[in-house]
């Protein structure tokens, strides 16, 4: 069975169209227009394990917000669709990346119940380019609401912005991709004591 998610967003700001594959081996091929958003979701695909495509179309003469957080909303629905029935997978991860200075924690229950808790070093510079670093923590709020996990990100020291949120990235990719995988010892199986994720 293909773990296969395609979701198309097209509101007045933007159009958005995400493509996965859980059971890729990291082909990405992205474009936003904000780059060092497209470096994350790149640095998503390829750590994962997920094929992903992402095509968004955004009113950037305004700013990145919605062009961002429009994205985020259709990958995480692309992500809960993938996953289907979720019978069989692991449900947990967790993953510890360091980048230089920085170091990152990441735990995931794809629980079917959204949930955040979101840590970062207060005072980051507040921009990246064109990514405002403020947005890190709404990418992984409109993710969560779409792709119904609970996420608990912690970053608990770091000084270069650009390491702090992309270590926040790979974490992610890895916890995602040991939570989705098949379990081999779970076939058939629903994680769950209440019959339903």
């Amino acid at each position: 069975m293909n773990r296969v998610g395609r979701v198309e967003r097209t509101t007045k700001e933007t159009s958005v169209l995400v493509e996965i594959d859980l059971d890729g081996t990291g082909k990405t091929d992205i474009a936003t227009g904000v780059g060092f958003y497209d470096h994350m979701l790149d640095q998503l695909g390829r750590h994962g394990l997920f094929d992903l495509t992402v095509k968004t179309d955004g009113d950037l003469h305004i700013d990145s917000h919605h062009t961002i957080e429009d994205t985020a909303l259709a990958l995480g629905a692309a992500f809960k669709q993938a996953l289907g029935d979720k019978v069989g997978i692991y449900r947990f991860g967790n993953c510890t990346v360091p980048l230089d200075e920085s170091l990152a924690q990441v735990t995931v229950d794809l629980s079917g119940r959204p949930y955040l808790v979101h840590t970062e070093p207060e005072k980051m510079a507040p921009m990246i380019g064109e990514y405002d670093t403020t947005m890190t923590r709404h990418i992984l709020e409109s993710f969560v609401a779409q792709a119904q996990i609970a996420l608990h990100v912690h970053v608990p020291y770091g000084r270069n912005a650009h390491h702090i949120v992309e270590c926040q990235f790979k974490a992610l990719a890895r916890a995602l991709r040991y939570a989705s995988e098949r379990d081999p010892r779970a076939a058939g199986i629903l994680p769950s004591t209440k019959g339903a994720l």
